[in-house]
């Protein structure tokens, strides 16, 4: 196993532990005892190879799918007044079918370029992302949406399509897009309310925008009030809307200060580097088999998986982006997204090691040697 890639898992739960231990200390007993969980899924599916993960593609897949039709049908929601329906059963066995889709979209594209190259197949590739992405857009989960929608097209880039095929792919379905749009955001009313919200932010009366009445104002309030070294977990501070789940990153800087939230990001650079380092590696191997690229397009798209949704987390928290239901990996509350990056982050690992095994001996560096 990859020692920074454990490093950057135990970072992000131990510091995603103790926001939920300032922000809503009842669940942190349930918090601390699903990390640990999260660490031995990760150990443990980690010593499978790449190739076990490509056998169990389709069937993964088609299993999503058949989970998010799911939600249609005897799905809830935690807004009522958006009527949406994100999530399957409730209490423990409560999930969220677009996790494990982002994660089984991953092994197909994956074990599909692997094993049939990328030149030919490009229209079959681009309807599995569609449908999967059409399905979760549909619940309605735009953020969710976006993210999947940029990981089939990071993982097409990472299968070797070329740039300009891809640009193409884009902007056809940015045409195909156009008449669709104005009919969902009128089914879809709050969408547009909030990205309104966000735009006009700056006419906002500078009373309400002084005492942090609305919740990424009460997050900056609570990032500024954290100072460098953090005001620790017991230290008293105004509850708001999920400051344990969405908004995660305040409670973390509110405890820890800057130098929690500076864990965080390395913790992600960890996860970006160790996973580029697996491209990396792929590409120095010849000659390449499909379990080879495949491992390789794995790695990287299991990365953006984590990284991808971290960014945007953290956008919305600095108010970059308009607000969206988008937990921080590892980090916030809530076993879904927390065992879907679990599972990500043991795939990169198979994926290191594969790739390592496959060098010729002569271009086995110590350094790689003592990173296994």
């Amino acid at each position: 196993m990859s020692a920074n890639l454990l490093l950057a898992q135990v970072l992000l739960l131990v510091l995603g532990t103790l926001a939920v231990g300032t922000a809503d200390p009842e669940n942190l007993p349930d918090q601390a005892f699903k990390a640990v969980l999260a660490i031995l899924i990760t150990v443990g599916l980690s010593q499978l190879r790449p190739k076990v993960f490509l056998k169990l593609a389709t069937p993964a897949w088609l299993v999503s799918l058949v989970l998010l039709v799911l939600v249609f049908f005897i799905g809830h929601g935690t807004a009522t007044s958006s009527g949406t329906k994100r999530w399957l059963f409730s209490g423990i066995f409560q999930f969220q079918p677009s996790e494990f889709a982002k994660l089984s979209l991953i092994l197909m594209l994956a074990s599909f370029f692997a094993r049939r190259g990328v030149y030919r197949k490009l229209i079959s590739a681009t309807g599995m992302i569609a449908l999967t992405t059409l399905l979760v857009l549909i619940e309605p989960d735009l953020g969710t949406t976006v993210l999947m929608f940029s990981l089939g097209i990071v993982l097409m880039y990472a299968a070797g399509v070329r740039f300009t095929n891809i640009t193409a792919l884009l902007f056809a379905l940015a045409l195909l897009a156009l008449p669709i749009l104005s009919i969902y955001l009128e089914r879809n009313p709050y969408i547009l309310e909030r990205f309104l919200t966000f735009i006009s932010r700056d006419k906002v009366s500078e009373s309400v925008a002084v005492k942090g009445l609305d919740q990424i104002g009460m997050a900056h309030r609570d990032l500024s009030f954290g100072g460098i070294w953090g005001q620790g977990p017991e230290a008293p501070r105004y509850p708001y809307f999920a400051d344990h789940t969405d908004l995660a990153i305040a409670s973390v800087g509110f405890s820890t200060g800057l130098l929690g939230v500076t864990m965080v990001l390395f913790a992600y650079w960890l996860v970006v580097s160790t996973a580029l380092q697996v491209a990396q590696l792929a590409a120095r191997v010849r000659p390449m088999t499909p379990n080879l690229h495949g491992a390789s397009i794995m790695a990287t798209g299991a990365m953006y998986m984590i990284v991808g949704q971290a960014f945007v987390n953290l956008a919305v928290a600095a108010g970059i982006f308009p607000v969206t239901g988008v937990p921080l990996p590892l980090v916030s509350y809530g076993f879904s997204s927390m065992l879907s990056m679990s599972i990500a982050l043991a795939i990169i690992h198979s994926a290191l090691r594969e790739v390592k095994s496959a060098l010729p001996q002569e271009e086995r560096t110590p350094e790689l040697i003592a990173a296994d």
